[in-house]
């Protein structure tokens, strides 16, 4: 008995098909059910307040012989569920570096996504992550224990 190949389209179809496996694994590991209402990724295309512009320090640590602004700081609060600036999209320049300070009420984990940068959240204690933004696209900044979208990073 002879055993016949796949029809061309057969084979694309079972291309799509793990394709579109491989692309729903990339996404964050807890799914979309992750959300609290009012923070999922819809809601962070507002606009949140610009910036902090960060130079670099001098060798001594001074503001001496410092260029022009080499990074932005963004700093977030989490409070009672909440999060202030309220969820928004922060524009980064690509290869800046970009500096999280976040401040949680609960201990929890700062994640962004894209980049796997992780940080430990403890409660009243503020957190700082620190990346250069190597690549361009939209990424989501999210807590995983209390699964709130903070912002989002949009990399040009």
């Amino acid at each position: 008995m002879s055993r016949r190949s796949p029809s061309p389209a057969a084979r694309l179809g079972a291309a799509a098909a793990v394709l579109l496996l491989a692309l729903a694994g990339a996404g964050c590991s807890r799914g979309d059910t992750h959300h609290e209402p009012g923070t999922g990724h819809e809601v962070a295309t507002g606009s949140v307040p610009p910036a902090t512009d960060v130079p670099d320090r001098g060798a001594n640590g001074s503001d001496a012989d410092v260029g022009p602004a080499a990074g932005t700081t963004v700093e977030i609060a989490v409070r009672d569920g909440r999060v202030t600036p309220a969820p928004g999209r922060v524009e980064v320049g690509l290869d800046e570096r970009v500096t999280l300070l976040v401040t949680s009420d609960t201990d929890d984990e700062l994640h962004v996504h894209g980049y796997d940068e992780t940080a430990e959240l403890r409660a009243g204690e503020p957190a700082e992550l620190a990346f250069t933004a190597d690549r361009t696209g939209v990424f989501d900044v999210e807590t995983h224990g209390s699964g709130l979208v903070l912002t989002q990073l949009m990399v040009r």
